[in-house]
């Protein structure tokens, strides 16, 4: 647990001092919700309608962008193969990096939903349901990608790989998080989805920094 918080403290204060992953994906994603109002007209019922799917789009689309440097520089400089050597483990060492780029990334967009939210015309009593949603997606993505960064490490194009790699298997929280922020804007308890995506996370948890590991041992 030592190692294992090290390295989160590690990662975390290089997010800080370099903070410019984190403002490009919440900027990504205020741009793409900024866009939807362009694109189908301001019809607050079309953009009510699109709301929630095209939130959870974004956001996932923005996590994304900072997950393919996520063992890059690390390989580059001879710092994963010291952390690979250090006994810590492997998915340990994924796991960590899971976490790291969750509160980095999938934080900052949680704070930015209720902006995207506005745009897009969405119910005000729908916003909380949606940052959980937001958030639970977010977590899902962050494990998945880990995996898939793991993967595509050190490939060719590696950083077009991963997207269709990982977005294909986030589909189902693309559809239970737009599930829940569209019956807590209508009114309806959206707890079951958010469990449904609660699951999925769970699920990921063990999996995902195995999967990775792995991968990583490989490399």
């Amino acid at each position: 647990m030592r190692g294992f918080g090290a390295l989160l403290g590690r990662e975390m204060r290089l997010a800080i001092r370099h903070p410019a992953d984190s403002l490009a994906a919440v900027l990504f994603f205020v741009l793409v919700a900024a866009l939807f109002p362009f694109g189908i007209g301001p019809a607050p019922e079309a953009l009510a309608r699109l709301a929630p799917g095209a939130l959870l789009a974004a956001g996932l689309l923005a996590a994304l962008l900072p997950l393919d440097r996520l063992f890059g520089a690390d390989a580059e400089d001879g710092t994963l193969d010291q952390l690979l050597l250090s006994g810590m483990g492997a998915a340990v060492v994924a796991l960590a990096k899971a976490l790291a780029h969750w509160l980095v990334t999938g934080l900052p967009l949680l704070v930015a939903t209720p902006i995207a939210g506005a745009m897009l015309n969405l119910a005000t009593e729908a916003w909380p349901a949606a940052m959980a949603a937001l958030g639970l997606a977010t977590a899902f993505l962050s494990l998945l990608g880990t995996a898939g960064a793991a993967l595509t490490l050190g490939a060719r194009r590696g950083g077009v790989l991963l997207p269709l790699l990982v977005l294909p298997l986030a589909i189902p929280a693309v559809i239970f998080g737009a599930a829940g922020i569209e019956a807590a804007a209508a009114g309806l308890e959206a707890r079951p989805y958010l469990l449904l995506l609660g699951a999925l996370v769970a699920a990921a948890l063990p999996l995902a920094p195995l999967a990775a590991g792995a991968a990583l041992r490989v490399e």
